[in-house]
């Protein structure tokens, strides 16, 4: 790991982001900025400089806004390494619509040109179009840079050695974190209900 070697992870979120930021930190990478949204009407207004301010405190990066500022954040640190999430776009689009429900955000308005709003097919296949664009885009602009890009497909059983064959680092011994928060919900949900059933006793 190079001192001041920034790592940006670029995959859109509920693609395990979160997992990799875990990851991350287990390599020493700290402090990580993750889900910004306070970054958006500098994005918006192309006021480049308040970016890289705000990534000068930081070492990596993983969640929203950073996934669609690839190319220019390439441009702003040039010793940086890329690290792209992905998933089937089936699963990815499933997860989305659980976290997301009918809710809406201006981050997502700015992603997908819509927030998500009701699932309809007609939103639902924006969301995967756009999803699958950036995956083919990110892949074609880093086409002949392997070593500054990690492929991380949960799918298909991606971890340490993709991750840290781009980071040159030593593969830890213990397993690669992934981080379940529904599954966490759901656990302190049960433990909750537990808990006021022994107090009402």
């Amino acid at each position: 790991m190079k001192k001041n070697q920034k790592v940006f992870g670029i995959g859109f979120h509920k693609t395990g982001t979160s997992s990799l930021g875990e990851a991350l930190r287990q390599l020493g990478y700290s402090p990580i900025a993750n889900y910004t949204p306070e970054l958006l009407p500098h994005i918006k207004s192309s006021n480049w400089q308040a970016i890289q301010n705000f990534c000068q405190s930081y070492q990596a990066f993983e969640d929203n806004p950073w996934p669609l500022l690839y190319r220019e954040l390439d441009e702003m640190f040039p010793d940086s390494k890329f690290v792209l999430t992905i998933r089937p776009h089936d699963q990815w689009l499933n997860s989305v619509i659980k976290h997301f429900s009918d809710s809406n955000t201006e981050m997502r308005e700015w992603i997908y040109g819509k927030g998500y709003g009701t699932p309809n097919e007609d939103i639902k296949q924006i969301y995967i179009d756009r999803y699958n664009n950036h995956n083919k885009e990110v892949l074609s602009y880093f086409d002949n840079r392997p070593d500054d890009l990690a492929v991380l497909d949960w799918s298909q059983g991606s971890g340490w050695p993709e991750l840290c064959r781009v980071l040159n680092c030593s593969v830890p011994k213990r397993p690669f974190p992934h981080t379940n928060q529904a599954k966490q919900r759901n656990i302190l949900g049960r433990f909750e209900v537990k808990l006021r059933s022994l107090i009402s006793t």
